[in-house]
């Protein structure tokens, strides 16, 4: 069964086409460790939490937006080894991270259950 690496992050609303076009250039650097799918959503329709919330999460500060963004491995096997290497592998050098990288938050999870 596949497994999804995903991630919550703060970017400045200035900086979206660099976060796009970090997006862009990392693509083939995850899928050179297997990842079948990465998908990069930027929030549109946040609200405010009170007690919790994305906002919350990510301690979002005014000028800034959530971003959902996820990667699909063919296994969860893939994705470690990706996460293992990747700071000793040359190709993620001098990679752009146009946010705080401080609040950003990430996790691996398992499907349980996925419509289509």
């Amino acid at each position: 069964m596949s497994y999804i690496t995903g991630f919550l992050l703060p970017v400045p609303a200035a900086k979206k086409e660099a976060y796009i076009e970090s997006a862009r250039k990392s693509w083939p650097l995850f899928q050179k460790y297997g990842a079948v799918e990465h998908v990069e959503a930027w929030g549109e329709d946040i609200p405010p939490g009170k007690v919790t919330g994305f906002d919350l999460a990510v301690k979002l500060e005014p000028d800034e937006v959530v971003v959902f963004s996820w990667l699909r491995w063919p296994d969860r096997a893939s994705a470690d080894k990706c996460f293992a290497e990747m700071e000793s592998d040359p190709d993620f050098d001098g990679m752009e991270m146009p946010f705080d990288g401080k609040r950003m938050m990430w996790g691996g999870f398992a499907p349980i259950f996925e419509g289509r």
